[in-house]
């Protein structure tokens, strides 16, 4: 269990360095820049512990999954970008993607 926390917040991480990358508005605002920095090493370094007992396949698939839905429905609800027939059912697929990988019988 305290894996898929560790991958919990991994996910998280990621999100919030990939949504400072936007409010960094390409390095011209500072302290978004130096967050998007930390939140990634963070990232990376939850990740790398959550790889101690879940399959680099699954854990990998769920992380860049969630990560990349959740980054879409930030842009959506906070950053007021468009959404479409296609978007959605894009994300769905993501999500029936790493949702296939879980239940594929993979040992933990």
């Amino acid at each position: 269990m305290e894996y898929w926390l560790l991958l919990a917040c991994a996910i998280v991480l990621e999100v919030a360095g990939t949504t400072s990358m936007k409010l960094s508005h390409g390095f011209d605002h500072l302290i978004p820049s130096i967050l998007l920095f930390v939140f990634y090493a963070a990232s990376f370094v939850a990740f790398t512990f959550a790889l101690k007992k879940i399959e680099i396949s699954v854990a990998y698939a769920i992380w860049a999954g969630v990560g990349t839905g959740l980054v879409a429905l930030i842009g959506i609800l906070y950053f007021r970008e468009t959404i479409n027939m296609i978007k959605i059912i894009s994300i769905l697929l993501i999500i029936v993607g790493v949702t296939g990988l879980n239940l594929s019988g993979t040992k933990l």
